[in-house]
């Protein structure tokens, strides 16, 4: 029986281990997709106790904490911040097989040095250990990053945000200071594409007072969302995103009839929501799909990464969506279909220059169309379409591991830019020591298959470029 989750953990084969102590393991992080919040960052926040910094925001536990029986109090509620720990404590030792299990502990190891499991009997011990080590005034975000090795973090914001705490941090006058770590904004306009969101028209008009633009037209829209994307570069911006639950379809590139109809009912869509008017969900699409198509050109201008976060059918609980809000746990996999749409919007993206894109499902079923699409659009620069890593709902160990297996088979992995924490807490980080000790497990397992030369110098090239130089030529090739 091996030891629970010690240094070799999912490490299998001798050059598994080897792959991972010698190279993966020491590499930086560059956490290109993240949910941190910029204030806690700039303001260096420290936390009062382990519940704050553990549970504060994660819907990923709250989902298993519901899903153990305990009530609302209990998780996002206003119950004592020792009772919640319990009630994580007794979740966590009944959630034999879900990827929290691993996470929690790799996070109780390399914050707080504690391998103890946590279960119902330790909660008091590992509580009063772990709140210790919070309470020293060094326990903070500037330390976290410096001690988890964080290259850089690309944050998660709106095209109306001033980027006040970004600015602040970029110019050394935030109270964090200067740090090492890189904080960069990402630009998600998502808020400006959904034309059938409740409060859209509402958010036009700040659109409108922050870029300058009198919005009237689609156009006005892509002018004013170039507006406030020259804002966010000049703010260090290296990245969009989009979370697109259902991919629209672009009308085709040559069919001259069909682009004009999808501007036609883009525009009905724009005035009917500015109206206050029902807006066909037909119409809707084709908004979403000509700003995402025409957003494109300025992004590549830019080079700006393109991210496609794609298939999550969201806010699924109305009655809990009412009374919690987005982003606490209601959010599925869509099966919605995927190829022949995604196909029309690269095809349209790449009319001019294809910008640098990763595109991430929720839903395995779109791997090969995935794998297999990228794989039209690429030249130029190395890897400049991704398959991105294995998102949400997928990424844990055997998901991680399909993922990487998939890009193996149909794509060229040694390009890939890696593990991302697509997290909101600053504990999140060991989620990139588990997708490497993944990555290294596989490579090794091939090894040792006789599937691959047991090139080791070969192979820790491939691992540190997967693990971190490739995300940082990628995202950022100007920062040294």
């Amino acid at each position: 029986m091996k030891t629970f989750m010690d240094s070799n953990f999912l490490l299998k084969t001798p050059a598994a281990q080897t792959l991972y102590h010698e190279c993966a393991k020491n590499q930086p992080v560059w956490d290109y997709h993240c949910h941190l919040s910029p204030k806690d960052i700039a303001e260096n926040r420290r936390f009062n106790n382990l519940t704050e910094l553990w549970l504060e925001g994660d819907h990923y536990k709250w989902r298993q904490m519901r899903t153990f029986g305990f009530e609302e109090a209990l998780i996002t509620g206003s119950a004592d911040p020792y009772d919640k720990f319990c009630a994580w404590a007794k979740t966590i030792e009944n959630l034999i097989g879900n990827p929290l299990y691993h996470w929690t502990h790799l996070e109780l190891q390399r914050y707080f040095s504690i391998t103890e499991p946590l279960t119902s009997k330790s909660a008091e011990r590992i509580w009063k250990n772990a709140n210790e080590q919070i309470a020293n005034p060094d326990f903070c975000v500037k330390t976290i990053f410096k001690n988890m090795n964080i290259f850089g973090v690309g944050t998660t914001d709106d095209p109306v945000d001033e980027l006040e705490y970004h600015k602040a941090v970029k110019d050394g006058k935030a109270k964090i200071g200067s740090i090492a770590t890189k904080v960069a904004p990402s630009f998600r306009p998502d808020n400006a594409l959904n034309a059938l969101a409740p409060g859209f028209a509402d958010y036009i008009k700040k659109l409108e007072a922050v870029s300058g633009v009198k919005i009237s037209a689609v156009d006005d829209v892509l002018k004013a969302l170039e507006n406030r994307l020259d804002y966010f570069v000049a703010a260090g911006c290296v990245a969009s995103d989009h979370g697109i639950s259902v991919m629209p379809l672009c009308a085709a590139v040559n069919d001259k009839d069909a682009r004009k109809a999808e501007k036609e009912a883009a525009e009905r869509a724009l005035k009917n929501a500015l109206e206050g008017k029902t807006v066909a969900e037909k119409d809707a699409a084709a908004y979403q799909a000509y700003l995402l198509a025409g957003l494109a050109p300025l992004y590549y201008k830019r080079g700006i990464v393109v991210q496609l976060h794609a298939q999550a059918i969201r806010d699924n609980n109305p009655k809990a969506f009412a009374a919690l809000g987005a982003n606490t746990g209601f959010d599925a996999s869509h099966d919605a279909d995927f190829a022949f749409a995604l196909s029309r919007l690269l095809a349209r993206m790449n009319e001019k220059n294809m910008p640098k894109t990763i595109v991430y499902s929720l839903n395995p079923k779109d791997y090969y169309s995935l794998g297999t699409l990228i794989g039209c659009f690429q030249g130029g620069i190395k890897g400049r379409m991704q398959f991105g890593s294995a998102w949400w709902f997928c990424d844990h160990r055997d998901g991680m591991t399909e993922q990487l297996k998939t890009l193996g088979n149909l794509g060229m992995i040694s390009t890939s830019v890696g593990m991302l924490t697509d997290s909101r807490s600053f504990l999140s980080y060991p989620r990139h020591e588990y997708y490497r000790r993944i990555l290294c497990n596989l490579f090794g397992t091939w090894v040792e298959d006789g599937e691959y030369p047991a090139d080791i110098e070969q192979l820790k090239q491939i691992v540190k470029d997967i693990c971190f130089e490739n995300a940082k030529n990628y995202f950022s090739p100007d920062i040294k």
